[in-house]
Formats: structure tokens, sequence, C-alpha cells
């Protein structure tokens, strides 16, 4: 009689949090351990806390405020990918300031998030890290475009893309966020997530930023 086999239990990502505001912390401890396929790994109040333990406990995703009490979320950045190489850290924050998000990416931070995008924004970005992306909301990233756009123009490594992945890639230096692109195109964020991992193979980058950067760099 054959045996019945077994499927293999689902992949969860664990997320540590890293922000002073009790009711903000519990409420993003919430959000995360109510979604399917997330774990909450640990929280805590301040960056002097957080390095103690977090190189040890190696979540999946870090969320960092930046106006901690003490050390600041963004030398705590710092800090931590000093420890901790491999730290994948989500900056999730108030500030918009060109000078804050380009401080926190110069940190080591993978992405840059405001906390007034929604649940489904957060947990997106949370699962888009966790896939090798740098996730961005949509004034972030035209920021980041606009910085670079002065007297730019493309570079050669964008020759190799697909029409697809140019398009793609197009939407990206417009600040579009993976939600954003597949409603344009009409497919799926996991195919969105694909053609970006495959621009950044052929540009030889490992960031959105620095996709959008190369592209647009003289």
């Amino acid at each position: 009689m054959p045996t019945e086999k077994k499927s293999a239990p689902e992949s969860t990502v664990s997320v540590s949090i890293v922000e002073d505001d009790d009711w903000l912390r519990q409420d993003l401890a919430k959000k995360v351990r109510l979604a399917k396929g997330f774990r909450l790994a640990s929280l805590y109040r301040t960056a002097e806390d957080a390095l103690k333990q977090l190189p040890d406990e190696a979540p999946d995703v870090v969320l960092m405020d930046i106006a901690l009490p003490g050390m600041s979320g963004i030398e705590c950045v710092q800090r931590l990918k000093e420890k901790w190489l491999d730290a994948n850290v989500l900056i999730l924050t108030v500030y918009e300031e060109t000078d804050k998000i380009f401080a926190a990416l110069r940190a080591g931070a993978s992405g840059y998030l405001l906390k007034r995008s929604s649940t489904e924004e957060l947990l997106e970005a949370i699962s888009d890290l966790h896939e090798g992306g740098a996730p961005m909301s949509s004034s972030v990233a035209r920021r980041v475009v606009k910085f670079f756009a002065t007297e730019a123009k493309p570079k050669p490594e964008a020759e190799a893309l697909s029409a697809r992945e140019r398009e793609i890639l197009d939407l990206l230096v417009e600040g579009r966020a993976n939600k954003e692109i597949a409603d344009r195109l009409d497919v799926s964020v996991h195919t969105v997530r694909m053609f970006i991992r495959r621009i950044y193979k052929k540009m030889h980058v490992h960031s959105r930023g620095e996709a959008v950067a190369r592209f647009l760099k003289k």
C-alpha cells in the first residue's frame, strides 16, 4: 500500500522590530503575528538592546525606526551590519527627506518604507526584502530617482535587457512599487519580482536603487 506523501511545511519569514513607540511597536507586532507566512522573532525599544541580541537571533528581516532614544536607527544599522553582514534591514519611519534616505542606505539598510504605508504594503515589502529586493515607498523611490537623474544617460548594461525587462526597469525609474508595476502590466507581483531579479543579474547590481542609479548614471 503506497504511503501518503506529506506536504512540506510552509516557510515563514521571521521579523524583528526596533521601535521606541510602545503603541506602534505592539501594532506592528500584531500585524506580523496575524499575517500568514510571517513569524514575530523579537521586539526592541532601543538600538542598544537590539545590537546585543539581533546578530545571534538572525531574523530574516529587521524593521528599524530612525528616531530612537539614544543611538539612532541609522547608526544602529551601520553597527549591526558590522557585526552581522547579512542583516536585512527595512527602515520604517516618518522621515522622507533625501538626506535621511541616503544616510540609511549608505549605512546598509536594504529598504525604506514610510510608516503611513498600509499593512499590505508593509507585508509585501518584508517579503520583497526577504527575496532579495530593495523595497521603497513610491515617494522615496522618486526622490532617489530625482537625485540620480540630473544630467544622466542610460548605461550600456540596460541594452542587454529584454523588452519586458526594459519596460519594468522604466517603471522602476519612475519610482513604481511592485504592485503598481504588476497592475500596470497585468501580471502577478511574483512575476514582477522574477523579472526584477533578472534585471539585477544582467546589470550586476543587488538592489532597486542600485539598478536605477546605474541606469541613470553618466
